[in-house]
């Protein structure tokens, strides 16, 4: 790989974050196809942007050997992206005071999972990436028809 001026610390983070792009894109998917209003766009660049800032973090000349420094900057970095991300999902909330419904706390909820597994991809524990996108994929599309179902059921009895 010399021969073209690319090295394996490289192509690690430019694996790191395809990955968290195209977790963010998947997880996005279903609310694109729902007509929601954060889909594959806002949570690939969520979930991107969260690997960029955990990626440049571990990779940092000045914490390179300091393992205890690697970690304290690490955990401000996850603490910060996740607060700052559950801002970001506060403002998507609404509460309808006519009917006392609250709307849009799953569109929250999805933008800080993509924060949350694009660290996972930054940090490459790739066991998270996989069983949180499959779990929350599974929350977002059967979850959701099964409630469908339950609720429908209940409006009918």
């Amino acid at each position: 790989m010399s021969d073209i001026g690319v090295s394996l610390i490289d192509v690690t983070v430019i694996i790191r974050l395809a990955a968290a792009a195209v977790v963010g894109l998947a997880l996005g998917l279903p609310r694109d196809l729902s007509d929601k209003p954060i889909g594959m766009r806002t949570l690939g660049l969520v979930c991107l942007g969260a690997a960029m800032v955990t990626t440049a973090t571990l990779h940092y000349p000045a914490l390179a050997g300091d393992p205890n420094a690697v970690s304290r900057v690490l955990q401000g970095i996850v603490q910060g992206l996740m607060v700052g991300v559950g801002f970001i999902g506060a403002g998507v909330i609404l509460r309808d005071t006519s009917t006392n419904r609250v709307h849009g706390l799953t569109t929250a909820t999805t933008v800080w999972i993509a924060a949350a597994l694009g660290i996972a991809c930054g940090i490459a524990d790739w066991l998270v990436v996989v069983a949180g996108l499959a779990l929350a994929l599974a929350i977002l599309v059967v979850l959701k028809r099964f409630e469908r179902h339950v609720t429908s059921d209940i409006e009918q009895h």
